[in-house]
């Protein structure tokens, strides 16, 4: 990966405000590069906030829903590795309770299920 693109995303990453949050959801984690759309996906969990977690947790084809393994798993154990899972939890009970996917529910379900044997 590009280094400026990697300073970029953990730039990013570091800012308080939303406005970063949404420049990572749109460029990062659409890109169609996986390396990209992996450190966009790690920087969201590790803002730990309920803007940045929903963005991996509950959109399909997006952080634990992305369609690379590679993607899909490094969100999961960023998630895992929290020192504060309680905002992940409360979205991922949300996605299981409310989303219309079925695909995405069971997602939240496994990452859950993960999380109470961690």
């Amino acid at each position: 990966m590009n280094k400026k693109i990697k300073k970029i995303i953990e730039t990013l990453g570091q800012h308080e405000d939303n406005q970063a949050i949404a420049v990572l959801e749109e460029l990062g984690t659409n890109s169609s590069d996986d390396e990209v759309r992996e450190l966009t996906s790690q920087m969201l969990v590790r803002k730990n906030i309920h803007d940045s977690l929903k963005v991996v947790i509950i959109n399909k084809g997006k952080g634990i829903n992305d369609m690379s393994p590679v993607v899909a798993m490094s969100t999961i154990n960023e998630i895992l590795n929290l020192k504060d899972k309680g905002e992940a939890v409360k979205i991922l009970d949300d996605t299981i309770n409310m989303h219309s996917d079925e695909e995405v529910r069971e997602n939240a379900r496994s990452v859950k299920s993960l999380l109470s044997l961690s």
